[in-house]
């Protein structure tokens, strides 16, 4: 049986501001890449924290990538979410269906980003960029987006991520998966 305590958002002091901070700028009528921007400076200040996340937000699975939903605004604005990776663990080729800012708490990240061919409809590497403890990134779809996520070190990696959608709804910010041939 599930307690009220397991059911119930755990955030620490730090992810409180954090999310008041970004409540502020949703919450500006700002046009979404201004507020990728913006929640980006927010959150690689709050990568600097002693404690951003809590115990429970950094366990991972043998299986695959573990997804923790960390908070979701009331109104359904905006989410964070923990990614917690084993070695070697990855996300599919994929876009985003809404606006995404991530930042590396620890470990190292590698970003494999990729170009869509509108005639042909294939993928193209476009390039690679490993992202260490304490990068943040923004994008906004639909442009160039398109990426796969690797825990490319010897260590677990752990990844802050804010979205602009409601991800205890939809479940993950993921729109379309891509077949890497």
């Amino acid at each position: 049986m599930t307690s009220a305590a397991e059911l119930r958002p755990i955030r620490t002091r730090a992810m409180c501001a954090f999310t008041r901070r970004v409540d502020k700028i949703v919450g500006s009528g700002a046009q979404p890449q201004r507020i990728a921007t913006e929640v980006a400076g927010c959150l690689g200040e709050l990568l600097t924290q002693p404690r951003v996340l809590a115990p429970a937000h950094l366990l991972p699975s043998p299986e695959s990538y573990r997804q923790h939903l960390v908070y979701v605004d009331p109104g359904g604005r905006f989410s964070v979410v923990s990614l917690v990776w084993l070695p070697g663990q990855r996300t599919p080729i994929h876009n985003h269906r809404c606006w995404c800012v991530v930042g590396v708490l620890r470990g190292v990240e590698e970003e494999v980003r990729f170009d869509l061919d509108p005639r042909s409809r294939s993928l193209h590497r476009r390039d690679v960029v490993t992202n260490q403890a304490g990068s943040v990134s923004a994008l906004v779809p639909p442009e160039r987006d398109i990426h796969l996520v690797r825990n490319s070190g010897s260590t677990l990696a752990v990844s802050v991520h804010v979205y602009g959608a409601d991800i205890g709804r939809l479940g993950s910010s993921i729109d379309t998966i891509y077949s890497p041939g």
